[in-house]
């Protein structure tokens, strides 16, 4: 079973020091530390494993560092960045973990570009050796990318020409997307194998710099200095430490402080429920950064990032997951108040930023998706994004006969109109009413008020609202309909649907991640036995099949 959750003192691969407002993150990675046996971590190459540790140190960062306003990227390895995903690893791996290893790598990427625009905690990254492939690729994340002039070192994405893939983790689209890279530049630059360095990877817009490596560390500290002077993070504030998460597992299901799995597996269905808080939550910002990780929007975030986590890679045939919540809706309403009434404070943005990232994760999922509001249901102030990621919704009209709780509803609040983007830059709302401003401002008018299953459907919120007589039967029928689907047909189809609207970084990534990657890591050409991930390394050259399809 693959763990999500982690902690500094048992990094293998990662090594973290502060100066002051600055932070130095650099790459050690150990050779015979690989999540599973077959393979050697050579030239700082990574799996999963250490992909692991970067995204927690990365949270940590934000959420234990508020002094740290940018962050230095680098290799403790001589002559070597990063030599990017192993192919040995890659070699050997499902199919679904590939994918969901390409995915997991590429949130990654995402968080670390999160806190650089929105944080104030700047990454630059200072490439003092080779960066192959997602060597490259994490550089890419980085604002600010420093290349050491040595007449060795270098950049590149040797995917096509070396392994009969595509660089996994958002290569292709940060290379054009981001830096701007000429169109006839990027399609020479990724199909060099040996890369490109010194004055051509700036002229191509590759890299924003190359210094001599006898002046690295002063041009390197030099640029993060000029970043912690634009940055607003508080110098002289507190952190919040992120203990370990309290998670009992069980056969078919899980447990946490914040909510519950329950796994049918007849069925291929996880019930996921989300509580609400058991006590009243602090309002003013004193007790907000007292309570620290306890604080309920923070601490339902990482309960929820990693259950997402755990299921995606832990449970792959468990195809649909049912969205539900229960207890205190006014509880909720009262947590999701204080975000909206402090958001300008450090912790606070923090904590709203990590559940944008919570949703997205949900959003790009390859799973069903299905919200359940019934009697006793909490979906209030950000738990609507809940119902409004999932690909259809049912909510019970009235109540159940001998259920004595009020009947279901749901309660809007200002964080369903733009905190909480997609990928795509739109909120969910707007991406479920598609150029249609006035049904979005119609609904923006009814924040606060509670919105029964008939309201509920006149304003296009949910899908259905079977009434007590039809609700067991329509709900179990459209779980078991979802099991008779192919999975293959289901994950394209939800994908394409999920995104409506305007094409951003991160739809082109994700969709090129379930399409186009998703298609190539099942082709001969990469994974057959002739294949080039295959035959990587031995010498040996691949045999490819040259039908274009």
């Amino acid at each position: 079973m693959i763990e999500f959750s982690t902690q500094p003192e048992s990094y293998r691969h990662w090594r973290l020091r502060t100066e002051g407002s600055v932070a130095y993150l650099s790459l050690n990675v150990q050779e015979d530390a690989g999540l599973f046996p077959g393979y050697k971590l050579k030239l700082n190459s990574y799996d999963l494993g250490v992909d692991i540790e970067l995204n927690d140190v990365v949270q940590r960062l934000r959420f234990e560092h508020p002094e740290v306003r940018a962050v230095v990227l680098t290799s403790d390895r001589e002559g070597v960045f990063c030599a990017g995903a192993n192919i040995q690893m890659l070699g050997q791996s499902s199919h679904a973990h590939k994918v969901n290893f390409c995915k997991f790598t590429n949130e990654t990427r995402n968080a670390i570009e999160d806190a650089s625009q929105n944080s104030g905690q700047t990454y630059i990254c200072a490439i003092n050796g080779t960066a192959a492939g997602g060597g490259y690729e994490m550089a890419l994340a980085a604002e600010h990318i420093i290349l050491v002039d040595d007449g060795a070192s270098s950049v590149s994405l040797p995917e096509v020409p070396l392994l009969a893939v595509l660089p996994g983790t958002g290569g292709l689209t940060r290379v054009v997307d981001k830096r701007h890279v000429r169109r006839d530049h990027a399609d020479v630059f990724c199909t060099l194998t040996e890369g490109i360095k010194g004055k051509r990877a700036v002229d191509w817009h590759l890299v924003d710099e190359v210094v001599p490596r006898s002046r690295l560390d002063q041009v390197v500290r030099d640029r993060a200095e000029a970043l912690v002077a634009t940055s607003d993070r508080p110098g002289d504030a507190k952190g919040v430490d992120l203990p370990p998460l309290r998670r009992d597992l069980a056969e078919d299901s899980m447990a946490y402080d914040n909510l519950s799995v329950a796994i049918d597996r007849p069925g291929r269905v996880a019930r996921i429920t989300v509580n609400a808080p058991n006590a009243d939550q602090p309002r003013d910002l004193a007790g907000i950064h007292a309570a620290g990780a306890a604080f309920w929007p923070l601490a339902l975030a990482r309960d929820l990032d990693d259950a997402i986590l755990h299921l995606r890679f832990n449970e792959p045939d468990i195809g649909t997951w049912v969205l539900m919540t229960g207890g205190d809706a006014a509880r909720v309403m009262a947590a999701d108040a204080s975000l909206q009434e402090h958001a300008g404070d450090w912790l606070v943005r923090e904590i709203t930023l990590y559940l944008k990232r919570v949703f997205k994760r949900l959003d790009v999922t390859s799973r069903s998706l299905v919200a359940v509001i019934e009697p006793g249901s909490c979906f209030a102030g950000f738990l609507v994004e809940l119902i409004l990621a999932a690909d259809r919704s049912y909510m019970l009209d009235g109540s159940i006969e001998g259920d004595n709780r009020p009947p279901a509803c749901l309660r809007l609040s200002a964080m369903s109109f733009g905190p909480l983007p997609m990928c795509n830059g739109l909120t969910r709302l707007e991406t479920r009413f598609l150029d249609d401003a006035a049904r979005v401002t119609a609904i923006r008018g009814k924040i606060d008020h509670d919105l029964d299953a008939a309201a509920a459907d006149d304003l296009g919120l949910v899908t259905f609202t079977p009434d007590d007589l039809d609700w067991e039967d329509e709900v179990r029928l459209a779980l078991e309909e979802r099991a008779s689907f192919s999975p293959d047909s289901l994950t394209g189809m939800e994908a394409s649907l999920r995104f409506a609207g305007p094409e951003t970084l991160e739809t082109k990534i994700f969709g090129r991640l379930s399409a186009w990657q998703n298609w190539i890591f099942q082709r001969s050409n990469a994974v057959g036995e002739q294949g080039a991930l295959k035959r990587f390394g031995s010498g040996i050259q691949p045999k490819f099949d040259n039908g274009r399809v």
